[in-house]
């Protein structure tokens, strides 16, 4: 066994330091400020907020290409952007994409696109243009983001704080989304490759269940504001840590949304739970925090209530502290 066997596996030793994107990342926004909001930027246009958010895919991409398939690829895309505006409650209404290639390839303009018209037709918005830049000195194959912006009346804007004494709503996720794929590749490629065959039902190989597309969330939007919502948590980058966007408080998880197949078979190469959920949504996509109503949302939404909000500080899921 090689001395890269015997190191632990972390996202930090695949190659992805969370600690350290979150510094560069506080450092970019101190240099340039930021408008309102954790989710999305905020942008008072008078009766009502214009929000914005923008993300891509990331290492995902690599999984694609790998197999050659960049079908799903778009519906990531719109996915990681629209679900952040629901988490602050806002309407997200238009995207607008930017692909950027080492060389154009019409097959897999093509994919791409269509998985961007497919995530939009089911996020209920615009695909309002998009721009595609041809950049061989910068880019190696393809990179894929882009912009979402929402509505929102000042009133239905979530609070986005939660109080002792909540209860949290969860929602599943879809498998891995589009987080966390640094540290779910290097698995893989352990293990023998995306082509390897899976020990479960649903995929024929590891690679067809890392390509499992996010899930969107648009549709708990309605629902969240009319049981009056405190504020929600798009569970991605950092895993279930984002909860403490939430506020300050202590986060008890004790019936979490089951995780996918694909999560066991990532431990089972050697991650630590606490790992595990730092890093992936381990089968919850999105949380929601409320007062009152909680079991009613859940019932109208196929959601359960996973845990509740307590006095004090972290995040503990079934026992597990993080």
């Amino acid at each position: 066994m090689s001395d890269t066997d015997d190191e632990e596996l972390t996202y930090s030793n695949a190659g992805v330091d969370i600690a350290d994107s979150e510094a560069a990342t506080m450092a970019l926004v101190s240099s340039i400020g930021e408008t309102e909001g954790d989710y999305a930027g905020l942008l008072d246009i008078g009766d009502r907020y214009l929000a914005l958010a923008t993300d891509g895919v990331g290492t995902k991409l690599l999984v694609a290409k790998a197999l050659d398939d960049y079908s799903s690829i778009g519906i990531d895309c719109i996915a990681m952007n629209a679900n952040d505006l629901v988490a602050a409650g806002v309407e997200p209404v238009a995207f607008v994409d930017y692909l950027a290639v080492e060389e154009p390839d019409e097959d897999i303009a093509q994919q791409v696109g269509a998985g961007l018209s497919a995530g939009a037709e089911e996020a209920g918005l615009a695909l309002v243009g998009g721009e595609t830049a041809v950049m061989p000195d910068v880019i190696t194959g393809l990179d894929l983001a882009g912009t979402c912006a929402g509505l929102a009346p000042k009133e239905s804007v979530f609070e986005g704080r939660a109080e002792p004494g909540d209860q949290l709503v969860g929602w599943p996720s879809s498998g891995i989304h589009s987080n966390g794929l640094t540290l779910a590749r290097e698995v893989a490629t352990r293990e023998g490759g995306y082509d390897e065959g899976v020990p479960f039902e649903g995929y024929e190989t590891v690679g067809d269940a890392l390509l499992e597309p996010t899930r969107l969330y648009t549709h708990l939007l309605e629902p969240m504001r009319s049981y009056g919502t405190r504020g929600a948590a798009h569970i991605t980058g950092g895993g279930w840590t984002n909860l403490e966007r939430l506020g300050e408080h202590r986060y008890v998880i004790e019936d979490p949304c089951p995780a996918q197949p694909i999560f066991e078979f990532i431990q089972e190469a050697g991650v630590t739970d606490e790992e595990m959920f730092r890093t992936f949504n381990m089968g919850t996509g999105f949380v929601a925090a409320l007062s009152e109503g909680a079991e009613a949302l859940a019932d109208e939404t196929n959601g359960r209530i996973i845990g509740r909000v307590e006095r004090g500080e972290g995040i503990e899921i079934r026992g597990l502290a993080l």
